[in-house]
């Protein structure tokens, strides 16, 4: 039976691993879906579902770390998007 802690791990889990992916467009989508997913499914009570779910977010989080792995490979410049903003600097 899976509890609260466990749900909020498997989350947890999930968000770190999709933080990981280097491509940007990838690592937004996976991030919105996994937010989504738990949220249309927070209200869910019925403990057989809720252990369902849970085996297909473990699923879910093996496939995100193979991405990672994937993604690592073959790897891409970083987009505009992802630059770190330059610190002004001022002229005197």
């Amino acid at each position: 039976m899976s509890t609260r802690r466990q749900v909020i791990t498997i989350y947890r889990n999930l968000l770190r691993e999709a933080e990981k992916i280097p491509a940007y467009n990838f690592r937004m989508f996976a991030v919105r879906k996994i937010r989504d997913t738990f949220r249309e499914n927070k209200s869910i009570s019925d403990f057989g579902v809720i252990d369902a779910k849970v085996a297909e977010a473990n699923k879910n989080l093996e496939l995100i770390r193979r991405q990672v792995i994937i993604g690592h490979l073959y790897s891409a410049d970083k987009l505009v998007i992802e630059q770190p903003k330059k610190a002004l600097r001022r002229s005197k």
